[in-house]
């Protein structure tokens, strides 16, 4: 498993992570094969929130972890807080509250990365400024970051906060490309080149910041799995063709299209089905030429000016 550096914090991760929000519906024993498959796969990375499940998903998992080779120098864990149901909240007393709830439910002393999970439009960044600031001075947080933020957004924090914001979290796959479409469309009238992110792509390199990428195998909005469906069949045949050239799976390639981005782009995966996680992670070694990732590409609908 090869590893990359998120942001600019220097903490070295492998650059495919696995998400936790289905490990609620999972028996203890069933959720620690899945734990110990990531692990040996070199996926030592988990991502958590604390509205998975309503905290059900980060219980299950340190509940089944304990039953594994584990040993928490040797794993990163990330979650999230700040949606609630029915609105957002990063209140500092509600950021402090989360923070508690996790680290409780995790059997934890620290969070190595806390994320503000999407925008809240009544958010007062000094707020977010002082629940940052306790919580990194008491040792619970390390690192922190955002998810599905703008530029401007982030512009916004960063005004007020004294710790670097290293990840932003943002849904991308195949059949999500909105990120790269306008980049490639640009001074065109096409829905293409309609830029509805702020550039957050260009953003990012240029500020050092990781995106990490959610669903990469969904389309839509948590629609479903683009692999293997029968509505996509020029995509899933070109998938399955260069997966049997590469000797992989075709969930492999899908994540490989997402690492050959030269952004260094983090997939987090969610299944919980230890041998297709097993075959997602040789998707870390697997080298797409630019020919390969343009006809992955195109095969999704796309078309380039």
């Amino acid at each position: 498993m090869k590893t990359m550096t998120l942001g600019n914090s220097g903490l070295e991760v492998p650059n495919i992570g696995l998400g936790c929000m289905r490990m609620k519906d999972l028996i203890k024993n069933d959720a620690a094969k899945v734990i110990q498959s990531s692990m040996d796969a070199g996926i030592n990375f988990f991502d958590h929130a604390d509205i998975y499940g309503d905290g059900k998903s980060e219980e299950v998992f340190s509940e089944a972890i304990e039953l594994t080779s584990y040993s928490r120098d040797k794993i990163t864990l990330q979650t999230k807080c700040g949606i609630r149901k029915g609105s957002f909240d990063f209140s500092k007393d509600h950021i402090l509250a989360s923070v508690d709830g996790s680290l409780e439910r995790l059997k934890t002393d620290y969070i190595d990365i806390l994320l503000l999970h999407r925008p809240d439009t009544l958010v007062e960044p000094e707020e977010v400024a002082e629940a940052f600031t306790m919580l990194k001075e008491s040792g619970k947080v390390r690192q922190f970051g955002v998810s599905n933020q703008n530029p401007m957004q982030i512009e916004l924090l960063k005004k007020y906060l004294k710790q670097d914001l290293i990840v932003n979290q943002l849904q991308f796959s195949i059949m999500h490309t909105s990120m790269i479409d306008a980049g490639m469309n640009v001074n065109m009238g096409n829905d293409s080149a309609i830029v509805r992110d702020g550039s957050v792509l260009d953003y990012s390199r240029l500020n050092d910041m990781t995106i990490q990428a959610w669903s990469p195998f969904q389309y839509g909005m948590m629609e479903g799995v683009f692999v293997g469906n029968e509505k996509f069949p020029k995509l899933n045949t070109t998938l399955q063709e260069i997966a049997e050239k590469k000797g992989v799976t075709d969930s492999a390639i899908a994540v490989a299209w997402i690492l050959r981005h030269p952004a260094k782009i983090q997939p987090i995966v969610g299944t919980m089905n230890p041998e297709r996680l097993k075959g997602i992670a040789k998707a870390s070694d697997v080298e797409l030429s630019r020919e390969e990732w343009y006809e992955i590409y195109r095969a999704a609908g796309n078309e380039l000016p």
